[in-house]
């Protein structure tokens, strides 16, 4: 069986309640939130498999730090190229699916519909690592939608109340 690169079925309840949570946020929560979630969920599972990689953490926390308003918004988008081109890198599906949630994550200050498609590649990570590459879409579709409603709790406990000025969001799935 080939595996998807993502994980997540659009119409799930889950993925539905995510979105609209989302469409309450600012877009500065969204990407703080989505690069908070990303460094804690599936940075461990990227370096399970490259413990020596510095680039991507590297990367990852430069993003973080233009979040917090400590870098240039240049330093922010070389951080995110870098991102992308150790993804496309990346061998072996737990890895790459982490570093594709890592990346897109890290995007989603650019794209704030980033702040939901990257929780689809780290649905995929943590499914693949919990029950292995070699098991059915019926194994991985439960994990999946575990991981989805962890989100949806973080994401949930992160929002902002009455936020002023959520984002403008426009779902393509």
């Amino acid at each position: 069986m080939k595996l998807r690169k993502m994980l997540g079925k659009m119409d799930s309840p889950e993925c539905q309640a995510l979105m609209r949570q989302m469409e309450t946020q600012s877009k500065q929560t969204l990407a703080a939130w989505a690069v908070a979630y990303a460094k804690e969920r599936y940075l461990p599972l990227y370096q399970s498999a490259y413990p020596a990689e510095e680039r991507l953490p590297a990367a990852l926390e430069a993003c973080a730090a233009c979040l917090r308003g400590e870098g240039a918004p240049a330093e922010g988008k070389a951080a995110q190229k870098a991102l992308r081109q150790i993804a496309s890198e990346t061998e072996g599906p737990v890895a790459q699916a982490a570093a594709r949630a890592i990346a897109t994550a890290c995007a989603a200050v650019q794209t704030p519909t980033n702040a939901f498609g990257f929780l689809l590649y780290g649905a995929a990570a943590f499914a693949y690592h919990s029950a292995g590459v070699r098991s059915s879409q019926a194994v991985y579709d439960p994990l999946a939608t575990e991981e989805l409603a962890r989100a949806l709790a973080s994401l949930r406990a992160a929002s902002v109340p009455g936020e002023l000025n959520p984002a403008t969001l426009r779902w393509n799935c």
